[in-house]
């Protein structure tokens, strides 16, 4: 068992112990590492365990909370990983950053990649199919484990665009039907958090109307995860590529934050914490010393050598 359990939405979370502050003011940060040779974005994936852990350290100094590990991207063009191949590929990562009392979290739709991962020591499953895998939620109920739910129509591994009369009213039914399932399972409702499918089987304007209506999502009473990061509605606003999206991931965070959000999925966690400290500077949530300077070797750039 691995004891993971909300305290209280909008509270904290307890995690093996550690209690975390889970509101918008503070939210918890996830720093995302791919153990996959085909991602997106990627981010630690093709270079081996040692570069994997080795990034998930990095995130760790720069902010992040938890480590989110995932071994099949999300990539729509390639065909789904055997569950045994994605076994082989995150439950090493996640036993080194276990071992080290790192917090990992699992993103994967198939149980038994979970129960293996959680086995291994993880502490929650980032489930972005919705609970397509019906075992899915009995894992997590039998480990104790935070589950994500997340809102999509699509298959994994699929790229669709299904009708919708209101997107926001879809997401907030299913996740809803998709709760009741989950506790039906036996997962406690203190154990769910909830989140809403930016961009899965959703399209650019449709992922805008929900960020702008996420509060229909924190209504339902769950924290909010928000996985904006460097998402495909963003590259459709700025005409950018995945590695350049971070003014507009901050501005979608940003707007999120501002909606409830609680737990923010982010590949440049250094860049994001640096926005959230000076947001809470700015709104008073942290104190800002009187005798606050700015060290003299930050006033200026390095000059350069000639």
């Amino acid at each position: 068992m691995n004891g993971t359990a909300i305290i209280a939405e909008g509270t904290a979370l307890e995690l093996r112990g550690r209690t975390l502050p889970l509101s918008p003011e503070r939210p918890v940060v996830m720093g995302i590492v791919n153990a996959t040779p085909d991602s997106f974005s990627e981010s630690g994936g093709h270079d081996g365990l040692d570069a994997q852990v080795a990034h998930a350290r990095k995130l760790r100094q720069q902010g992040a909370t938890v480590i989110d590990v995932g071994g099949e991207s999300g990539v729509t063009d390639r065909p789904a990983v055997d569950a045994e191949e994605e076994v082989g590929r995150v439950v090493p990562l996640v036993a080194r950053l276990a071992s080290e009392g790192i917090l990992v979290s699992v993103d994967t739709w198939k149980a038994s990649v979970a129960a293996a991962a959680l086995e291994a020591g993880a502490v929650m499953v980032n489930d972005t199919s919705g609970l397509r895998d019906p075992e899915m939620a009995t894992v997590c109920a039998n480990a104790e484990a935070l589950l994500v739910i997340t809102h999509t129509r699509a298959a994994p591994k699929e790229k669709a665009f299904p009708a919708y009369d209101d997107v926001v009213d879809e997401v907030v039914s299913f996740l809803t039907d998709r709760m009741a399932l989950a506790e039906e399972a036996g997962v406690a409702p203190e154990r769910i958090v909830l989140d809403p499918g930016v961009d899965l089987a959703k399209t650019p304007a449709q992922s805008v109307d929900v960020l702008r209506r996420l509060g229909a999502v924190k209504a339902l009473g769950r924290p909010v995860l928000l996985a904006v990061s460097r998402k495909d509605f963003i590259g459709a606003l700025t005409g950018r590529p995945p590695r350049a999206r971070l003014a507009g991931t901050l501005a979608a965070v940003a707007a999120g934050l501002d909606a409830g959000a609680a737990l923010l999925r982010v590949h440049d966690v250094e860049q994001v914490v640096w926005y959230l400290r000076v947001r809470a500077a700015l709104s008073g949530t942290e104190p800002v010393p009187a005798d606050l300077e700015l060290p003299e070797s930050l006033r200026r750039e390095p000059r350069r050598s000639l």
